[in-house]
């Protein structure tokens, strides 16, 4: 373990009880990053390269790295970037950053190199798509930065500038022959970008879990698309202290049960670590390990459902140590490890959530799913 990070590790297996049931066989995963990702230069910032360079150590000291599969990020193009983003808004983003940067909004920083993070992240998805869809990896995770499940349209916001998670599942739609796509988003906050590039559209099921009402004030479970894409955004929204039990009851009683009735052929999944009990910057209480049994649970989906085609993006998370060990404990369970390190363990204080059961019906209501 990387001595800097501080902590013991606590060994536990899992079981079949914290989630669908896992066999363990080794798994070819692959991992998408490149230094382009720390020049997007946001100074002292809450969102900083510290987030990559503590998960690369970590992976890199504890030998991860070398059981992964490289996969080299390439720029997405104007044309793919425009899937998503209007040409207007990437012209200002390209201007601001050759200007030597500058504010979108008081949260949202452009510097000189941002704009080529931004769209190396994005690429850097789509070639994890690539991999997947060509059988080249089982998965792939992409550690890039900027974030970008925020970005509309025409505006970046809540530190994010391009929107690479829904960028790539049109990519895939319009290049790789698929016509249903899944996307699983769990970081604490609501991926509002995201919901509004697919909320009629009824080739992508949007399921996402996130604390409310919280940042950026969307995800109301009442939201659940409109037109032809009516029913296929699913909000799971979560109150401050619900953490492992109520994310993996909505895990296994909606995302399971709505996931296979819309049968995807392709999971994407915007992994934030922001939900854990350590990161302040939100009041849930997931753990390492909780983060774990999740992916555990899309690995069991993805083989299910779509010939285990599934890539991850970075999102966000800013306690360095949670990430570190949050995206190692991911990449175990890729691998098909099922003995997982938690190092960071659970919240030290105890609490009676309240208020789950009527929540998580009134959700299976709206959705059919009794």
């Amino acid at each position: 373990m990387n001595a800097a990070l501080g902590a013991q590790p606590e060994r536990r297996q899992l079981s079949r009880h914290e989630g669908l049931c896992y066999h363990g066989q080794a798994m070819k995963a692959g991992l998408i990053y490149d230094q382009i990702y720390l020049e997007h230069d946001t100074g002292e910032h809450l969102e900083n390269p510290k987030r990559l360079t503590a998960i690369i150590s970590h992976l890199e000291s504890t030998g991860t790295t070398q059981r992964l599969q490289m996969l080299a990020p390439r720029p997405a193009s104007q044309e793919e970037l425009e899937l998503i983003h209007t040409p207007e808004y990437i012209a200002y983003v390209k201007s601001k950053a050759e200007s030597g940067g500058g504010w979108l909004d008081p949260e949202t920083v452009v510097s000189h190199r941002s704009y080529d993070a931004a769209a190396y992240a994005a690429g850097g998805l789509m070639v994890g798509v690539d991999a997947v869809m060509r059988g080249n990896v089982d998965s792939a995770f992409a550690l890039v930065r900027p974030p970008g499940h925020h970005a509309v349209a025409d505006r970046g916001m809540g530190f994010c500038l391009f929107n690479s998670v829904a960028i790539a599942a049109r990519f895939a739609l319009e290049n790789c022959g698929l016509s249903r796509v899944l996307i699983v988003d769990f970081d604490v906050h609501h991926g509002n970008g995201t919901q509004y590039a697919f909320y009629a559209d009824p080739k992508v099921l949007y399921f996402s879990t996130h604390e409310y009402p919280f940042y950026p004030g969307t995800g109301r479970m009442e939201e659940r698309g409109t037109g032809d894409g009516e029913g296929t955004t699913v909000n799971i929204p979560m109150a401050a202290g619900w953490g492992d039990e109520e994310l993996l009851r909505a895990f296994n009683e909606v995302l399971i049960p709505v996931a296979r009735r819309f049968s995807p052929e392709l999971i994407l999944v915007s992994a934030g670590f922001d939900a854990h009990w350590a990161d302040h910057l939100a009041m849930m209480r997931a753990t390492v390990r909780g983060f774990a049994r999740l992916t555990m649970i899309l690995k069991e989906l993805a083989d299910e459902l779509c010939l285990g085609r599934l890539v991850f993006t970075l999102e966000g998370g800013y306690s360095l140590r949670v990430g570190a060990f949050s995206a190692k404990s991911m990449f175990d369970v890729l691998m098909g490890d099922t003995e997982i390190e938690d190092p960071l363990g659970d919240p030290s204080t105890a609490r009676k959530p309240e208020g789950f059961d009527e929540h998580i019906e009134e959700i299976k209501r709206l959705h059919t799913l009794r």
